[in-house]
């Protein structure tokens, strides 16, 4: 869901069926159900690699020389050189 921006730096490998969701919805149900909505960036450091199947969510950074596991989650930021693997 491409209503932001997504950045992605020099480098990066993005494995197939990586979803990349900025839209985002309030947690709040009289204010969803009203069709409030938002969307946030998402950035993507360079050299990074993404593995098959994964999903970032809205507004997370993914730092520089990061590896995200296949089938992965990320529903927040992950630092310059981490690893994130799995579901929260």
């Amino acid at each position: 869901l491409d209503c932001n921006v997504v950045r992605l730096g020099d480098g990066v490998l993005v494995g197939p069926g990586v979803h990349f969701y900025t839209a985002t919805h309030p947690l709040e149900p009289l204010r969803r159900a009203s069709g409030e909505e938002s969307a946030l960036p998402i950035t993507i450091g360079d050299n990074a690699w993404i593995g098959g199947g994964a999903i970032v969510c809205p507004g997370v950074t993914i730092g520089k020389d990061s590896v995200i596991g296949a089938g992965s989650v990320v529903t927040r930021d992950v630092p310059p050189g981490g690893l994130a693997v799995g579901n929260p």
